[in-house]
């Protein structure tokens, strides 16, 4: 049998319950009105938490006013107060979420990146920017098993899951290995101090800025308006350049290739006319040389200070404009010349052939010298022959006999040069 007087006290139960919490949040509203035109963070506060707030006091309002009632059964009294500790446990996340969003909103505010000297607002915005992002996921796992615990059947399920949590975090471990090393990277990085939000980086050969720092990957906004997206671990295994590590101030080279008429000084003249008339100097340095001098060109250096890393692109880009247009104007013999010197090809002498018919001068032919020692070699040589000489006993040779004075002669020929005897 359907009870209507259960029913009508439930609906009136509800209706007082809108009816208080719309007066309570009338009178919230004029108070934080009151406070908005004061202060600046009160009108802030309400954006951020009026509606999470409205809800949660009306679902806690609506649900007191249910348990002082008396419903039908035990049944509907134990559905009912699931599906408002369900609700409650949801809009209670959301507007602690809310809240710390707030809380580090304004933390975050009194850090600006937009002015000079940034170092530590840029810090500060990386970490806090993390810890947001920490405490949301925390949030939100916490609500979400806070939720599932509220069903018998998975409190005994979280019973049997804690007994195996160590076998269950190991598997997870394992599947999850190079996730959570992003995870762990991107944590280290937002307080290491190794990169923040907004500095300018040099990665994969592009330049950029660090635009967002999450859990697991770091955005790098590069010049031209694309988006560099890395893993956190690459930040932490590759080395990479920081231009704004310690400061923005940096230092830039210009380089000119000129011709060795070139007049250095009047260019580093003209360099102070330049420097003195743009903002973009900074004032701390400049310096113009001349570094190389080989090769029919002469190499100056011009190196200038700025702010930060923009700044000097422009200065160097205006520097180098500028130098251009007075080299074309002023000094016209400085500008780079090749030289190259035309030579006409010749014909080659033709080289006499030898006469091999005329005599040469040689050891034994060529001059009256060298015949007189030929025939020196080649003339016949006396040889006295021993039959003809009377040898005595004694070995004395006697020459009694005139014939035997004039003894015969052979003679022996000496080869020539020519092998001819």
């Amino acid at each position: 049998m359907f009870d209507w007087q259960s029913w009508m006290e439930l609906a009136v139960a509800l209706g007082i319950a809108l009816g208080s919490t719309l007066v309570v949040l009338v009178i919230i509203s004029l108070i934080a009105k009151a406070a908005a035109r004061k202060r600046d963070w009160a009108k802030a506060f309400g954006g951020k938490v009026r509606h999470p707030f409205r809800i949660f006091l009306l679902l806690i309002t609506a649900w007191i006013c249910i348990q002082t009632t008396t419903l039908p059964t035990k049944e509907w009294r134990g559905n009912i107060n699931h599906v408002f500790l369900i609700f409650a446990i949801a809009v209670g996340a959301w507007l602690v979420g809310a809240l710390v969003s707030f809380a580090l909103g304004a933390a975050m505010n009194r850090y600006r990146i937009d002015v000079p000297d940034n170092r530590v607002a840029r810090r500060m915005q990386t970490q806090l920017s993390i810890v947001r992002r920490l405490a949301f996921a925390a949030i939100v796992i916490i609500s979400l098993g806070s939720i599932l615990l509220t069903f018998d059947g998975v409190q005994a399920l979280g019973a049997s899951l804690l007994a195996s949590a160590g076998l269950v975090s190991i598997v997870a471990g394992l599947a999850a290995q190079s996730t959570l090393a992003n995870v762990f990277a991107g944590v280290q990085l937002a307080f290491s101090d190794a990169i923040r939000v907004d500095d300018v980086v040099i990665v994969e050969s592009e330049w950029g800025k660090i635009e967002e720092i999450t859990l697991t990957y770091v955005v790098v906004h590069i010049w031209d308006d694309r988006r560099l997206v890395l893993p956190s671990t690459y930040f932490t295994t590759t080395p990479f350049q920081n231009w704004t590590r310690r400061s923005s101030e940096l230092l830039g080279s210009v380089e000119f290739d000129l011709d060795w008429r070139v007049s250095p000084s009047e260019m580093r003249t003209k360099l102070d006319e330049i420097l003195a008339a743009t903002p973009l100097w900074d004032q701390r340095a400049h310096v113009l040389q001349v570094t190389d001098a080989v090769g029919g060109f002469v190499r100056i250096r011009v190196l200038v200070t700025a702010v930060d890393a923009p700044t000097l692109f422009d200065l160097r880009c205006l520097i180098r404009e500028q130098m251009v247009e007075w080299l074309h104007s002023k000094d016209v013999n400085a500008l780079p010349v090749t030289r190259v010197q035309m030579v006409e090809e010749q014909d080659k002498p033709e080289r006499k052939r030898e006469d091999t018919s005329t005599d040469q001068v040689g050891l034994f032919t060529g001059s009256p010298e060298a015949e007189q020692r030929a025939t020196t070699f080649t003339s016949s040589i006396p040889v006295q022959d021993e039959a003809a000489l009377d040898i005595g006993a004694e070995g004395d040779v006697w020459r009694d006999d005139p014939a035997a004075t004039a003894a015969p002669t052979r003679t022996m020929t000496l080869p020539t040069a020519d092998g001819a005897n």
